[in-house]
């Protein structure tokens, strides 16, 4: 009895890596013997949440680097609409905040986009049928490079207003709080990435993986 053909969608804004990936998934004997179906693409991480709650497809292929939605936040909101998607995530960022966030956030495979094909062929089926891979690169980053600061929420969506040019009131009114209580949030991350500047800040946070380098500041 033939096994199932399982079925796919791809998360990438670059259409040319996302039809590299669709002829590999699809062809019969690389990873699959009658290939894995791509039933849709998506270019921002909005349409791939949008696409998994309409496919509910066996795997999806992610990368963390998109506009309109970041990569732990597709994936959060993909296991909330299909909690049998597998995803895996291929991508090149390496910042030991990000990994360190899709890891604790259970993503199912993690390769580099910087390494050889082949290790992603090779694990590509065991995770398909429940089991879990993290590249040994990414485990390397994990054990040699010190975790970054833990920020809380608010410290976080602190950070992402600072990032995006708005001011102590801004922040303020945006929140609902106090200008001085922003203040003590602006202060908290300055002295937990040690810096004392906004560029200084800008620049830990892409090191940190805790902003994706892709989006506009």
């Amino acid at each position: 009895m033939n096994e199932q053909k399982y079925n796919a969608i791809i998360a990438d804004d670059h259409a040319i890596v996302r039809a590299g990936l669709k002829d590999a998934l699809e062809k019969p004997g690389l990873i699959e013997p009658d290939g894995i179906r791509v039933v849709a693409e998506a270019g921002d991480g909005l349409s791939a949440i949008a696409e998994v709650r309409k496919h509910r497809p066996d795997l999806l292929l992610l990368d963390v680097s998109m506009p309109m939605a970041g990569g732990v936040e597709v994936l959060v909101e993909a296991r909330r609409w299909s909690k049998e998607t597998r995803v895996v995530v291929l991508t090149g960022i390496s910042g030991v905040g990000l990994v360190s966030d899709l890891v604790e956030a259970g993503v199912d495979g993690l390769f580099s986009k910087a390494s050889d094909n082949t290790e992603f062929y090779e694990k590509l089926p065991g995770i398909l049928r429940g089991q879990r891979h993290i590249s040994e690169y990414f485990l390397q980053i994990l054990q040699e490079t010190p975790k970054p600061p833990v920020l809380t929420d608010r410290e976080r969506q602190t950070l992402n207003m600072i990032l995006a040019g708005r001011s102590n009131k801004e922040i303020a009114e945006g929140f609902g709080i106090s200008i001085k209580t922003v203040d003590k949030h602006r202060t908290s991350l300055m002295q937990k990435l040690k810096v004392h500047s906004v560029p200084q800040l800008i620049a830990r946070a892409l090191k940190e993986g805790l902003i994706d380098p892709s989006r506009e500041l």
